[in-house]
Order: C-alpha cells, then structure tokens, then sequence
C-alpha cells in the first residue's frame, strides 16, 4: 500500500524529479570523449583529421535530436526515455567491444555510425527530462534548469572519477559503463517521471523554491565531493571504495525531499487543477500570463462585434513571449540571434572538450583525466549559479537572462587565451574557466528560449537549438582543431599523426576567443531587444509576491 499512496501523493511530483536529476547525472556521456579517444586513435590508427571527424559523428547523433522533440508532444515521457536507454546501449556497447578488442576494429563508416547512436540516445533522454520538469515546474525555470543541467555537467566527472576509483581509468571500462549505467537509470526514471500540473498558487511556487534550494546544497556537496578527489591524487583501494560508496549516499539524498513532502503534507491536499487542464496552460501565451492581457489591434478595438482574442492572436504573428510554431520561431530575427550565439560558445566548448586529451599531450600533460574532471565540476558551478543568479535577478529588477549568457562568453574568451599562452598552469585556468563559461551558456538558453517562445513547441524548439553542438563540434572540432593540428604534426609509423608543443593548438585557441568575442556582442544586442519580455516578468514576479 505504501509505494502506490507515495506515488499518487504530491510527493510523486518530486520523486520524478529526483529520477530526473538522476537521468542528467548520466547523460553527459557524450562530453567524456576524451577519456578514450586515445585508445580508438591507437587502436585504428588514425589521424588527428580522422578521430576528430569520428567525435563530430559522435555529436551529429544530436542533430537528429529533432526526432526526439518531435516525439516529445505525441509520445509520454517513458517511451522516450525507453528508446534513448536502448540506443545507448548499442552506442556505446558497440565502442566497448571494439575497445575491449573482444570485436575487430570495424570499418570507419561504421564506426562513425555507432557514434552517432551514442551522441543520439542522450537528446531522447535529456528532452524527455527537460521538457517535463519545464511544463511541471513552469515558475521555477531557471532553478529547474539550473538543477538539471548542472548534473549534466557533473556527469563527466562522477564517469571518470568512479571509473579511476573502481578500473583505474581503463578505457575499455568506461565505455562499458556508458553503454550499461544510463540504460539502467533510464528504465528506473520510466517508473516515475511524468508529466503533472504546475503550480499555481504563491504558497506552492514558495514551497517549490524552497526544495529547489535544498536540491542546490546537495548538488553542490556532490561536485566539491568530486572536487576533492581530483585534487588529492592517487587514491588507494580503500580510500577509492569508500570514495565510491560517498558518492552513492549522495546521489541518493535527493529522495529525502519527496519523502519529507510525503510524510508532511496533509493527506487531504489535492493539487491545485486537475490533469485535464495539463495541456491548456501548457498552451497558454506566457506574455498572457505575465504582462496582463495582450493588446487588440486597432480594427478589433473599434468593432463591436464580440471576436475571440484566440482567433485574433491565431491571424498574426505571435509577440515574444507568447507560444511560437517552428515556422513562426524561424521567422523571427531574435531566434537567429539567440541560435548563432549560442553556437559561438558551445562550439568553441565543444571543440575543447573533444580534443581534450590531444590538447593536453600537445602541452606535455600524460594524464588529462584531472582536466576532464575540473571542465566537468566547474561547468557544474557555472550552470546552478547561473539558474539560480538569473532567476533571482529577474525577480529583483528584471534583468534580461541573455546577458548572463553574454558574461559567459567572456569566461570562454578569457579561458581560450589562458590556454594560447601556455604559461605554467594556464590550462588547469583554461579548462575551469571554459568549463564554466560552457555550462552557463547550456543553463541560460533553456529557460531564455521557452521565455521568448513559449512551451507548447518546447522540444522540437530546445533540439533545433541543440543542433548548435553537431554544427559547432564540425566547424570548430572536424575543420578548425582537425586541420590546423595536421598542419603543425609530424606522421607517426602506425599512420597517425601527433603534435608536441604550444605551437599545435595556438592559433586554434585565438580563432576561437575571437568567436566568443561575436558571440558576446550577439547575446548583448538580444538582451537589449528582450527586456520589455523581461520587464513583465518581472512585474508577474513581484506581483504573485505582493498577493
């Protein structure tokens, strides 16, 4: 009795979440690349052109991401998180058996096509993840996304530090962890995460902001626990089981926030509207709910025949703010703004993160693990200060949350130049400043495109944006890294090619500090043409407060 009153009960909402939290916790995968990109390279002897062609395949499985937004407004969350678990399993199942040399190494093209079902299987889970905390929580989008996507980047790091802990980074391992550990969580998540009502009265949006707080802390223990692993050394096998064990207590204390709400909330509490309404305050404009109602155009205002306001807004194009088709978001100029500024950043960030372990041999560093681990933790800072900071600044003075995306593009820029100078520990600087810069950029624009869009097309809206990853990792990664590195490297016997020194990566870093730079001045000119958007959040904000 007790399992089914905990998941019919308000309790079930949260226990959904915390499945949530721990599907991110997994989906990252595709940002650890580097921990085995060496072992491919070696084992298929390739080029720095090829391998970094094989990691830009890894990434296009992101473009048809528009499969997984598509399926998101006719599929419920479970069959969703179902197909990415499978097509995980395959990935990267695949990729272990090659590694693991228990498979011959398979032709290039199929390799590439592997790949791309590993880079695919996350869309499914991060969209069926992200769109259902988005609609269940539509008052909190910037902590839900801070949340969210700050465990997607610590996602890299809990892969390599348990992989170091348990299987002394073998590479073979970790992909055997890719393909096994996300399927498992997945299937868990398929049991509890659904789409419920959000909430609509002050005392409920408080009490959510509360737990949101409360999921801050832990999420913060999590990645200073992380922290303080990378930065202590090597670990006996004690201390890596204990290390191991650590880590599980804390990925699990997130139920206690499902199981406080289920034991203090009074029985007889029934949310606040019921499921048949789900859908139509999914649908409803966002500028409707927060800025009053929209004004009519002239010829209705002087009619006196009773029109309906639906109808009206049906017959033109729909403001910022309020819910866009992909044709009508493709229409506007802002989406274009916030689609190539977003590429700038990720691109870049991409490029960083699948070279990672080249860019660091280059550089004279034999384990780069640390650097993986310290992009991963600081990407983590960067996404849940970043929902929490911009959120709370919308509600005291309205501030536009395109700029935080703006300050983001400057950490990049600064971390892209630490890394160009190849001073004494100025990549351990680049890499946490990137890594931060990244994980704003992937915080920010979440919530940004579902203010300026709305939530009825929010998917297929968040997967078309996502395409900025396999574009940017082809432009940055497979044509820039890819050709400038050859250029600068010697051929190896086996048939590769490999580079030593600042000089193999210099003029890569410059090129992209100049793209952070355009992107700066892109996420400046959509912060000044949203902050009427903004302003009426802001007064919603203080409104529901007031009441």
């Amino acid at each position: 009795m007790f399992p089914w009153q905990f998941l019919t009960s308000p309790a079930g909402k949260w226990l959904g979440f915390v499945t949530a939290i721990w599907v991110q916790a997994i989906s990252g995968n595709n940002y650890t690349f580097s921990n085995y990109s060496h072992a491919l390279k070696s084992l298929m002897a390739l080029t720095q052109l090829q391998l970094n062609n094989l990691s830009v395949a890894k990434d296009v499985g992101k473009a048809f991401g528009l499969l997984s937004g598509l399926a998101s407004d006719r599929w419920p969350t479970s069959i969703i998180l179902i197909f990415g678990a499978v097509e995980g399993l395959i990935g990267y199942g695949v990729q272990w058996l090659v590694v693991s040399q228990i498979i011959s190494p398979l032709p290039y093209w199929q390799m590439c096509i592997f790949m791309c079902m590993g880079g695919n299987s996350t869309t499914w889970m991060n969209t069926a993840v992200l769109v259902t905390c988005m609609r269940n929580f539509a008052k909190n989008r910037g902590p839900v996304s801070g949340i969210l996507k700050g465990y997607v980047g610590l996602s890299t790091a809990i892969f390599t530090d348990l992989c170091t802990a348990l299987f002394s980074s073998n590479p073979s391992k970790f992909l055997l962890m890719l393909a096994i550990v996300p399927a498992i969580v997945c299937l868990t998540a398929v049991l509890f995460l659904k789409e419920t009502e959000p909430a609509s009265t002050s005392s409920e949006q408080k009490q959510e902001a509360e737990f949101f707080h409360a999921f801050d802390v832990i999420a913060i223990a999590v990645a200073v626990y992380l922290l303080a692993f990378d930065i202590t050394g090597t670990h006996g096998h004690v201390l890596s089981l204990a290390f191991v064990i650590g880590l599980a207590v804390l990925l699990a204390m997130p139920l206690g926030v499902p199981l406080y709400t289920f034991l203090y909330t009074p029985s007889g509490t029934e949310p606040s509207c019921h499921n048949d309404d789900i859908e139509h305050q999914i649908k409803e404009p966002l500028l409707a709910k927060i800025g009053g109602p929209i004004e009519k155009p002239p010829e209705i205002q002087n009619s006196n025949e009773g029109i309906n306001l639906r109808d009206v807004v049906g017959k033109r194009q729909p403001l910022i703010g309020e819910d866009h088709t992909i044709i009508e978001m493709v229409q506007t100029f802002d989406f274009w703004i916030l689609f190539f500024s977003f590429l700038c950043g990720v691109g870049t960030g991409m490029c960083v993160m699948n070279n990672m372990a080249q860019m660091g041999l280059a550089l004279g560093y034999h384990d780069v693990s640390i650097f993986v681990s310290l992009t991963s933790i600081w990407g983590f800072f960067g996404r849940i200060v970043s929902g929490l900071a911009s959120e709370y600044y919308i509600g005291k003075c309205g501030t536009p949350r395109p700029l935080w995306n703006a300050a983001a593009e400057v950490l990049m820029a600064l971390g892209f130049i630490a890394m160009a100078s190849a001073l004494p520990g100025s990549f351990y600087i680049g890499s946490i400043l990137v890594g931060m810069g990244y994980g704003v950029l992937l915080t920010i624009t979440v919530p940004v495109a579902s203010e300026l869009f709305g939530l009825k097309y929010y998917g297929l809206l968040y997967n078309i944006l996502i395409l900025n990853l396999p574009l940017g990792s082809f432009l940055f990664s497979g044509l820039l890294a890819g050709l400038l590195y050859d250029a600068q490297a010697t051929s190896t016997s086996g048939g590769g090619t490999t580079c030593v020194g600042p000089h193999c990566y210099m003029l890569v870093f410059v090129i992209m500090a100049i793209a952070c730079m355009l992107g700066l001045a892109l996420d400046m000119l959509l912060a000044f043409r949203t902050k009427n958007v903004y302003a009426k959040i802001y007064e919603s904000k203080n409104h529901t407060t007031t009441t």
